[in-house]
């Protein structure tokens, strides 16, 4: 199951409170700005920092 578009248009980096996008793999939310990718597990994304893997 892919993220909902609502729910993308509503998340924010918890880091920058930019936008964020969907990866080409559809496994995490990328944030340009700070150059992250937070996974997503189980269909959740998992919008920790420290969660978060570098681009």
């Amino acid at each position: 199951m892919a993220i909902d578009k609502e729910l993308l248009d509503i998340l924010a980096c918890p880091k920058c409170k930019g936008k964020v996008r969907l990866n080409d793999g559809k496994d995490g939310l990328v944030c340009e700005r700070c150059a992250i990718v937070y996974p997503i597990k189980d269909d959740i994304p998992v919008m920790l920092i420290e969660e978060a893997k570098p681009l």
